[in-house]
């Protein structure tokens, strides 16, 4: 499965002067809810995510999500588990678990997202779910910026990863573009101004 093409056909792929839920900046950018805005298109990669997560043995109960950008990835791929699936939302800036969603002593929980770059987000929701007694047995997501080594991949965890490195963690494809703090992007340089078009921007 071409994932880059899959991404590129979407108009998923943006090149530009793009600031990032990091705070650095990128001339490319991941715009997941444009492939997952078709339902079979979500399927067809939540299945394929689901097959390497089958393989590997791992045993989870439940998929949970970040919201906003890990909803949709994170419930087609309960789906394709065939697993229990809740989502975190930000509250006042700080991740919680809300709607009467409850966690199970030693409850073997996924976390999942459409891309994960560092993956701070998917552990600041892990670490509520381990408040409430939840095991974290694994990560996922679609897409990997290439900071975290995932499953069956020769790239190298960087030392900004903030994934644990002791529970597996599963991608179909790793994007790996330049970024830049703000103080050294070129492109800001040159006098362009980035935008913010995920989840936390516009």
């Amino acid at each position: 499965m071409d994932i880059k093409k899959i991404y590129m056909d979407a108009d998923a792929l943006l090149e530009g002067h793009f600031k990032l839920s990091s705070g650095n900046h990128s001339q490319f950018y991941l715009q997941s809810a444009k492939v997952l805005e078709d339902p079979k298109t979500a399927t067809l990669l939540a299945n394929a995510l689901a097959l390497q997560i089958r393989a590997s043995g791992l045993e989870i109960d439940t998929v949970c999500a970040p919201a906003l950008g890990g909803l949709i990835a994170g419930f087609a791929l309960a789906q394709a588990l065939d697993c229990r699936y809740i989502f975190a939302e930000r509250i006042e800036g700080k991740m919680a678990i809300r709607r009467g969603f409850e966690i199970s002593k030693d409850e073997k929980v996924l976390m999942c997202e459409d891309i994960i770059t560092t993956g701070g987000s998917a552990m600041e929701a892990a670490s509520v779910i381990e408040s409430l007694g939840g095991k974290i047995v694994g990560v996922a997501a679609l897409a990997n910026r290439g900071f975290c080594k995932r499953e069956n991949s020769g790239i190298a965890t960087k030392p900004n990863c903030k994934l644990p490195q002791d529970i597996p963690f599963f991608a179909l494809a790793d994007f790996t573009f330049e970024m830049y703090s703000p103080e050294d992007c070129p492109l800001c340089k040159e006098g362009s101004q980035a935008i913010k078009p995920g989840s936390r921007g516009n």
